[in-house]
């Protein structure tokens, strides 16, 4: 395993990451454990979690996920081998069971970091993120820009909120998700101009058949010391070609779900199936050509891969340990010029 700078932390996480947005859907308490001690043994030191999760997000699941984690480090002692990342939920008016809609106010951070910590059953946890903004903006994938309405909690207040637990030593660091190049340098330059916490990393989606983190966030990523934790780096599964042709695998997050849209707009069946045929092209499986192809981005710190057996982890982990080759770069440049970003 490979590791690399958090930000300007000090830490060293994993190249890869565990998801374990499952636990308590698709994922027994069990498999969770099951999931956390491999992980471990292949040298994953870094887990990422939510004060949202289960997935898909319910009354009656959220939270699930973070008692899991908390119940295996009350069960093995292994809280001083991970870097544990969680995140507290933005505004999202309908999701009434989070403190009756969460937002970025300093009553709901301070609420929402006390309940993590105790669902986590630590004193601490290493990266906290704001899971997508408290502002309007269309954090999880758009065609088109719509400006939005200036009902959102001002970033140094953020900040500061956030700052607070850190002073107490609840949180050590701080991280976006889902945000934009304005959303991230507004948060950089109020940190240093106020000496408040600095985020350390951003949290959004990448893969294959989405890579509009290139077109702004890559050069804030790499100039700023801010790397790219990415998310669904499978396309949700897509990528591996389990769904090709219809197929609804037993157990699959659409089988179940129905959750996938983000990949079934126009182009994006049409591109799926074009990577999957590359990676037999440059005689790779499809899961290797689509980890391995993040793994090599300048800008990204660590991939967060999730499972639902433990097959399917073994299998993400082993990616990785591929080379990947001038002739993979030059094969996966052309697909993408052909049709770039039908799934953002």
């Amino acid at each position: 395993m490979k590791y690399s700078p958090l930000g300007r932390t000090g830490l060293q996480v994993s190249r890869v990451c565990l998801g374990t947005m499952m636990y308590g859907s698709q994922n027994t308490e069990a498999e969770g454990f099951a999931q956390m001690d491999y992980a471990l043994e292949r040298g994953i030191n870094f887990f990422d979690t939510a004060e949202v999760y289960a997935i898909p997000p319910r009354p009656e699941t959220q939270g699930a996920t973070e008692r899991i984690i908390g119940n295996w480090f009350a069960a093995c002692g292994n809280r001083d081998k991970v870097v544990l990342a969680s995140k507290i939920a933005g505004r999202a008016d309908g999701m009434t069971w989070i403190r009756n809609g969460p937002r970025h106010t300093r009553d709901h951070i301070d609420a929402a970091v006390e309940a993590s910590l105790t669902r986590l059953r630590t004193d601490y946890i290493d990266l906290y993120q704001l899971h997508w903004p408290d502002r309007r903006y269309s954090g999880f994938g758009f065609h088109e820009y719509h400006d939005y309405d200036g009902d959102y909690e001002d970033f140094q207040a953020i900040l500061e909120s956030l700052g607070h637990h850190v002073k107490a030593g609840r949180i050590r660091h701080i991280g976006v998700s889902n945000e934009s190049p304005w959303g991230v340098m507004k948060f950089l330059s109020l940190a240093e101009r106020a000496g408040l916490p600095r985020v350390a990393s951003i949290q959004n989606c990448y893969n294959l058949v989405s890579r509009t983190f290139e077109y702004g966030l890559a050069e804030v990523a790499l100039r700023e010391d801010v790397g790219l934790l990415a998310y669904s780096p499978l396309a949700q599964g897509y990528l591996t070609g389990k769904y090709r042709h219809g197929a609804l695998p037993a157990g699959a997050r659409k089988t179940l779900f129905q959750r996938l849209n983000r990949y079934e707009g126009p182009g994006g069946d049409e591109m799926v199936h074009r990577y999957v045929d590359l990676a037999a092209l440059v005689g790779v499986r499809p899961v290797e050509l689509a980890l391995k192809f993040i793994d090599s981005r300048p800008f990204v710190t660590s991939t967060i891969i999730g499972a639902s057996t433990m097959a399917q982890l073994k299998d993400n982990i082993d990616a990785f340990e591929i080379d990947w080759t001038k002739e993979m770069d030059r094969a996966v440049s052309t697909l993408h010029a052909s049709h770039p970003n039908p799934c953002p």
